[in-house]
């Protein structure tokens, strides 16, 4: 009798594993490290990847005239900024005008819009509503992508207060520390910080086990960064050869943003003009920085830096951030499939995540997305996402 209640139950637990399985059928499967195959079935139990299986054919999903592949990773975007809907002018930052609940219903619509976008996971520097909108997404069952935030952004203070600060960010619980070494490239792009203070940030930010991720537009600042250990460099437009040299030797990773970014500011002019240092000064210089960001960029790629995904992406953008991939392989000359990585396995390893997104295997989570066509083929294909899976969930799925 014993016996008999025992198989019965281990078959009723047999058959809760089968009903939690997911299987997705691919007729080209790029794995996120540059691999691929074709007619395979990719197996999921819970939230994670268990197996990679061609011989599978009775499946959940049916992907088999789609390009399957991990979802992709944004390492810089800031997913709080948006267009006011009255009188149409970008936010920024925290506008005390707009109630709090008014500015995570932006926040949240955005963040919707990216993860249909093909965007499982984000990283969001710079403003605290993040935190709420990152806890909220990973506990409840709104549909958004992973979120990592700084929380605030460090423009100055001496490396005392640095330090200090630092370490009052870790313990309110920020991913990353975000760091400005030098001014905007709408202000030219100066170093504004010291080596101390830089060594003081990066070296507080080690300490507690958190990455530094440091704003530089112009090559002093940025060798400033490298030297003091930080993490990755964003933006870069006016990198020598000399720090290029030095991320590739010392494994820097570099996130170039002369796409999207620039051209969003430009279309959307209008929207901008007038807010800080968006003036006329400020938008000839970002004019100025889309063809000196394309020829860094092509040197960096020659030299073989780390490049990762970022968009800074702002209001305008959000929703659109794989425009990024056409912009590096169109002006750029960067291979559809390495620009894909960038935004996959070599993201994940940025964010020190590699083993659990940014590739399609065993053991990691299952953040699988789909696209109509093969974007190695013609990378315009990006923008033809129809299938999106995060943890498991499906979160779209467009027939």
């Amino acid at each position: 009798m014993r016996f008999a209640r025992a198989v019965s139950l281990a078959a009723l637990f047999s058959a809760t594993l089968a009903a939690q399985q997911i299987t997705i059928r691919a007729g080209v499967l790029l794995d996120g490290k540059g691999g691929h195959v074709r007619n395979t079935t990719i197996v999921i139990e819970g939230s994670r990847i268990v197996k990679i299986d061609p011989s599978i054919t009775n499946v959940t999903y049916d992907l088999s005239k789609l390009t399957v592949m991990p979802g992709w990773i944004d390492t810089h975007t800031h997913v709080a900024t948006h267009f006011d809907r009255k009188t149409g002018r970008a936010v920024t930052v925290r506008d005390p005008k707009e109630s709090a609940e008014l500015a995570m219903l932006h926040a949240a619509e955005n963040a919707y819009s990216t993860l249909m976008g093909g965007f499982t996971t984000i990283q969001s520097p710079g403003m605290r509503i993040d935190k709420d909108l990152r806890d909220f997404l990973a506990t409840g069952p709104m549909p958004g992508p992973r979120i990592l935030t700084s929380l605030e952004t460090i423009l100055d203070g001496t490396p005392a207060e640095i330090r200090t600060r630092v370490r009052r960010l870790a313990g309110e619980g920020a991913d990353l520390i975000k760091i400005f070494a030098t001014a905007s490239i709408r202000e030219g792009g100066r170093q504004t910080l010291s080596d101390a203070q830089l060594q003081a940030g990066c070296g507080e930010a080690h300490a507690l086990g958190k990455r530094a991720m440091i704003h530089a537009q112009g090559a002093e600042g940025a060798k400033a960064a490298i030297l003091a250990g930080c993490d990755t460099i964003e933006h870069g437009y006016r990198l020598t050869d000399e720090v290029l040299d030095l991320m590739a030797a010392r494994g820097i990773y570099y996130d170039p943003h002369f796409g999207l970014l620039l051209h969003n500011y430009i279309e959307n002019k209008t929207h901008y003009l007038g807010i800080g240092n968006f003036n006329e000064a400020g938008f000839a210089f970002m004019e100025k920085g889309i063809p000196l960001g394309i020829e860094t960029f092509k040197r960096a790629l020659a030299k073989k830096v780390k490049i990762v995904f970022g968009t800074d992406g702002g209001a305008g953008a959000h929703g659109r951030n794989f425009e990024e991939f056409i912009y590096r392989v169109r002006d750029g000359g960067q291979p559809p499939m390495a620009a894909l990585v960038a935004a996959q396995y070599t993201a994940a390893e940025s964010l020190h995540m590699q083993d659990q997104i940014g590739s399609i295997a065993p053991g990691l989570q299952a953040d699988i997305i789909a696209i109509a066509g093969n974007p190695v083929d013609d990378i315009t294909n990006v923008r033809k996402v129809v299938f999106v899976m995060k943890g498991g969930k499906v979160l779209k799925n467009v027939k």
